[in-house]
């Protein structure tokens, strides 16, 4: 049986689609292998097949221009695939660029596992800032309808992601537990005087961090305040609900979505070379990438667990779980063989585990 036909087998199990549209996700997850870019032009030559280019890719541009996809199914799917339990920590964060004179900008929500974010919800915000306290509101009402029995340890965002409005919103009942980075020109009323954060912890050396004791407010709300110097000297201060501990810590957590960024963009699959420009069919490319991730994030995993990756001097891993999955199975894709078929089955049946 060809990798295409065991892939098309094994999505088939998991979702709902029309055949036709299971096999072209098989193809494309196939190509995307095989190019590590969404150019369309490019994917097209990774289709193979007795079909042309030119057929591959009007193929490309009938699913992005005219197959619906169901969204919560498929962050249902994330979930699945990489067997995450309870206790969620979420990381809140958006990524842009430009092509031309057309600005992308993708607000983006995912579960921390493994130090990378893998997305659950995404929107195309159509301008060029930040999304604002009543975009963001709706857009966690939107999670919390796909997820109502979610069990979220905290949500965590960068300094973007901030305002009276906002923290008010998440201390509501039933409260959604934060770790929110403010900026050093916030102020914290602490102690009956009421200064910036830059100001509070001037003292701070490098390498240096403080929570603050006793009651705290930022924009009216109690809150807990800890705060980390920087080794470049600038202070990083994280809010969070009041009685909670290892702000910094926790907060360090967010930087998964950082790593997920990466590895649609420059480090994986070159997400900055689409052309789309409208939103939906830009929202689909990016749900297909977010499943092609948790494969070789899964594969990644299943080798490490086998064989540990090497641990460099600076205390990092020679290669990211990520890079080791996907290097593994462009491996195979690329080099079809009796010899590597059992491999690749195994890799299929990493995504049938529930």
């Amino acid at each position: 049986m060809s990798q295409y036909s065991q892939l098309k087998q094994v999505l088939q199990e998991q979702l709902n689609w029309h055949g036709a549209r299971i096999s072209f996700l098989a193809l494309f997850l196939l190509a995307l292998l095989k190019v590590k870019t969404v150019n369309l032009k490019d994917l097209c030559l990774g289709f193979g097949g007795r079909a042309l280019p030119e057929s591959s890719y009007q193929r490309l541009q009938r699913f992005f221009g005219e197959f619906e996809l169901d969204y919560a199914q498929l962050a249902h799917l994330v979930v699945s695939w990489m067997q995450i339990r309870g206790n969620w920590v979420l990381s809140l964060d958006r990524t842009t660029w430009k092509f031309g004179t057309h600005w992308y900008n993708i607000l983006t929500l995912g579960i921390v596992y493994q130090g990378v974010a893998f997305p659950i919800l995404w929107w195309m915000l159509d301008k060029q800032g930040n999304s604002n306290s009543d975009e963001r509101m709706r857009f966690m009402e939107t999670f919390a309808k796909r997820f109502p029995s979610a069990q979220v340890h905290y949500l965590c965002a960068d300094r973007e992601f901030i305002g009276q409005a906002w923290v008010r919103y998440l201390l509501l009942e039933p409260t959604l537990a934060f770790r929110l980075r403010i900026r050093s020109s916030d102020a914290i009323e602490h102690d009956g005087k009421v200064l910036t954060a830059r100001v509070v912890f001037a003292h701070l050396q490098p390498g240096q961090s403080q929570p603050l004791i006793g009651t705290c407010r930022v924009w009216g709300s109690p809150v807990a305040v800890e705060a980390l110097r920087l080794d470049d000297g600038n202070v990083l201060v994280v809010i969070a609900p009041v009685g909670t501990q290892n702000l910094v810590s926790d907060y360090a957590l967010r930087w998964g979505i950082e790593t997920l960024f990466g590895i649609f963009k420059t480090r994986g699959f070159c997400l900055e070379s689409t052309h789309f420009t409208d939103s939906e069919r830009l929202s689909k490319l990016f749900a297909l990438l977010t499943l092609a991730l948790c494969w070789a994030m899964r594969t990644g995993l299943w080798l490490h667990q086998w064989q540990p990756i090497e641990i460099k001097k600076h205390g990092r891993r020679a290669k990211s779980l990520f890079r080791l999955g996907l290097d593994y199975l462009r491996h195979l894709v690329l080099n079809p063989s009796s010899s590597n078929e059992s491999d690749f089955v195994q890799s299929l049946q990493l995504l049938s585990c529930t």
